[in-house]
């Protein structure tokens, strides 16, 4: 969980070690067990950095923002004006520089909605994605798929719609929603286990 103004100057030196420390650990747990990152305010200078190499970060709009250097900064420097939500904001890193995964809309929802994609996760690299229990028959019939893709090519659909008739309880939980969107990456379950989702989505393409 990520609320930090950065380093202060009096702290010189010591504070970038403090930062290589972090760094350090993010690198080492890289690929061995997840990382997420919740920003729930300011997130700038070396503070920055550790989130954005983690696997999953997740933003508040209107209140969190990521920035290496704020707008006074870039103002003194380039004698440009821009907001913090310009420069940082959720909007600016979920749908342009794609940094963040998902967007809420207060602190609540983006802690619950944390704790439902680690829900999708295996507790590390030795560990199998957790398996739960659901009615959704694993052999059920669908007819709505007969039809739901039309005959005509020329004519879009929504791949998502596709997705949630076929796994588990219709439940897709959709990453980075607004960037890129003519394709859909997420995670389901299918017969109660975790699986990937990646799509074309012919409603943007």
């Amino acid at each position: 969980l990520n609320d930090s103004g950065g380093a202060r100057i009096q702290e010189g030196i010591d504070s970038l070690a403090g930062y290589a420390d972090v760094f350090q650990r993010n690198v080492e747990a890289s690929g061995v067990v997840p990382q997420l990152s919740v920003i729930m305010g300011p997130c700038a200078g070396g503070a920055v950095y550790s989130p954005a190499i983690t696997d999953f970060i997740m933003m508040v709009r209107d209140t969190s923002y990521m920035f290496v250097t704020g707008p006074e900064v870039v103002k003194t420097v380039t004698n440009e004006e821009v907001t913090q939500e310009e420069l940082g904001g959720a909007k600016s890193h979920t749908s342009k520089s794609g940094v963040s995964h998902l967007a809420f809309d207060n602190d609540v929802e983006a802690l619950k909605m944390t704790r439902e994609l680690f829900d999708f996760l295996p507790l590390s690299n030795r560990d199998e994605a957790p398996k739960r229990p659901t009615e959704d028959s694993v052999d059920r019939a669908d007819p709505t798929l007969d039809v739901i893709i039309p005959s005509d090519p020329n004519v879009p659909y929504d791949m998502a719609t596709v997705v949630k008739k076929i796994v588990d309880d219709g439940d897709f939980y959709q990453i980075m929603p607004d960037y890129a969107k003519n394709i859909i990456v997420g995670f389901a379950r299918i017969d109660g286990s975790t699986v990937g989702v990646v799509g074309n989505q012919p409603l943007v393409m």
